[in-house]
């Protein structure tokens, strides 16, 4: 019987675009879970440089990894801030539940 040799896979080593952190963030939204769009958030922010996104946002480092975790909730400021030192903007549309509904 042969070993398999696994490493984890790490997100952050995979965004190197702006429009693959666009996609990866758009599909954790897409998703719901709070929780994953605080990981997916971190995960774009260490792709960047946590130190960098600390100095645009000024917010702790610690802060940051500690809230832009899957254990963290971070604060809707917090959420605008980080996704703003990204170079990206939040968009609402309707779902198509609710165009029904008009």
């Amino acid at each position: 019987m042969t070993k398999t040799t696994t490493t984890i896979w790490d997100p952050a080593a995979h965004l190197a675009t702006i429009e693959d952190v666009a996609a990866y963030l758009e599909a954790a939204l897409h998703d719901g879970d709070p929780q994953l769009i605080a990981a997916a958030l971190g995960d774009i922010a260490r792709a960047k440089g946590m130190g960098q996104i600390s100095s645009e946002t000024g917010l702790g480092r610690e802060s940051l990894y500690k809230s832009l975790s899957s254990s963290g909730n971070p604060e809707l400021a917090t959420v605008l801030k980080v996704i703003s030192a990204l170079g990206l903007q939040l968009h609402v549309s309707a779902t198509d539940q609710a165009k029904m509904a008009v």
